[in-house]
């Protein structure tokens, strides 16, 4: 007998950046209830699934979330109660009829993943069994073969674009230890060289504050003086780049993209998509980058299909603005070649069960899989427990520093211990 959803409340909470988003809870006919809060993006890409903002200039600034959560308790809760809890496909089915637009505008992206999180969260109590196992017996019913396991953390170190501090062009500078680590090793390593790169910068009077995600947003004059400074931060800890620890970059251009061409301040006259695609190559015969996040805008197709080509058995070209975890664009980019990685973000598909669904076909095109946090956390380790059950290739969770990054770190370490006591 499995258990039956009995009822489902919403209420706004705050996220890291101290802007509201919805918080859900979950009452199962049994008793046991389940919370859960949804993230927010910063730099979002047009193709998303929609997070409905009340807009209200008097409440928030108009970042108020009122009617995502009235949705929730009078449409979308009312809309699943009595269903299976164990049926995530139903219950997902169900909010998304209920919606009934392409990108969840009715009812709002964020009041319908805080009832699809929920649901998978009090499934888990149902079931008796961690989050992450339930996740993995999700993911084998859309067919997804991978086992559960402890991803490679993806480590951002220092912040630019819409998380810095207008200081650099590119948005994330990441440290990336290699995937043949332990992850317990892999969080020493991005530790290690977080306080290192802090002490570093304080040394180069690089004044730097944090960016959202808790990397350091330091005053230097181009990117590459960016990786310059993490390349000798990490040459002062025992770690060899190329070795234990690799690169990554999310460039998220669409900030610095105008009128055809990208103005960044490592040149003096702003480049084309060739132009670009030579600086890439630049950098990555420099620092051999791991990961290459978004290196042009999100419809540039002819340029993702150029730099594919050239690039893509180097290193992993990452789709998240491109993509938006969309199945649409994703069957695009594969049939056009254009990248070889997916930024997984629950919150830009809407539902678990679509985003189960995308991650299948990145995965049939052996694709690497990144799954990711978002510029405007909660403490919700919801992610950390997805990322583990579908068997994720990377994490990407922000710097190892802030309570709402830190609590997904953190939950990736019981899940490995956890996972080694079963091997016992």
């Amino acid at each position: 007998m499995s258990s039956k959803i009995s009822k489902v409340w919403a209420r706004q909470i705050l996220d890291s950046r101290g802007i509201p988003t919805v918080e859900a809870a979950c009452q199962l006919d049994t008793g046991e209830i389940s919370v859960a809060s949804v993230p927010s993006g910063t730099s979002t890409g047009t193709h998303e699934a929609l997070e409905l903002r009340d807009n209200d200039p008097q409440n928030y600034l108009g970042k108020s979330v009122y009617k995502a959560v009235s949705n929730v308790n009078e449409i979308l809760g009312p809309g699943v109660w009595g269903l299976d809890v164990e049926d995530q496909e139903k219950v997902d089915k169900r909010l998304i009829e209920l919606d009934g637009t392409e990108n969840k505008s009715k009812y709002g992206a964020n009041a319908i993943l805080s009832v699809s999180v929920v649901s998978v969260k009090a499934a888990s109590l149902a079931t008796r069994q961690p989050l992450y196992l339930w996740i993995n017996t999700l993911a084998k019913r859309v067919g997804i073969k991978e086992e559960v396991k402890v991803p490679t953390p993806v480590f951002v170190m220092i912040e630019g674009g819409l998380h810095g501090a207008g200081n650099l062009d590119f948005q994330e500078f990441h440290i990336i230890p290699a995937s043949s680590k332990k992850y317990s090793e892999s969080l020493k390593i991005g530790v290690e060289i977080f306080l290192v790169l802090g002490t570093d910068l304080e040394r180069r009077g690089a004044i730097h504050s944090f960016g959202q995600e808790g990397g350091y947003a330091p005053n230097l004059f181009t990117n590459a003086d960016a990786l310059e400074v993490l390349y000798d931060s990490i040459k002062q800890t025992s770690y060899q780049v190329g070795r234990d620890v690799f690169f990554g970059l999310d460039v998220a251009p669409s900030v610095f993209y105008k009128g055809g061409e990208y103005t960044i301040r490592d040149k003096s006259a702003p480049l084309s998509d060739d132009a670009l695609l030579e600086y890439y190559k630049y950098v990555n015969s420099q620092y051999h980058l791991a990961l290459l996040e978004d290196p042009f805008h999100e419809d540039a197709w002819d340029s993702w299909k150029k730099i594919f080509a050239e690039m893509s058995d180097q290193l992993t070209i990452v789709g998240d603005d491109l993509l938006t975890t969309n199945a649409q664009r994703l069957e695009k980019a594969v049939s056009e070649k254009a990248c070889n990685g997916i930024l997984v973000k629950p919150n830009q598909a809407g539902t678990v069960t679509e985003t189960l669904k995308v991650i299948k076909m990145a995965r049939d095109a052996n694709w690497k899989i990144n799954t990711s946090h978002r510029g405007g956390e909660t403490n919700d380790w919801f992610i950390a427990d997805f990322a583990c059950g579908i068997g994720s290739d990377y994490a990407k969770f922000g710097a190892p520093s802030r309570g709402e990054r830190v609590v997904k770190y953190n939950r990736l370490l019981s899940i490995e211990a956890e996972l080694l006591q079963k091997k016992q």
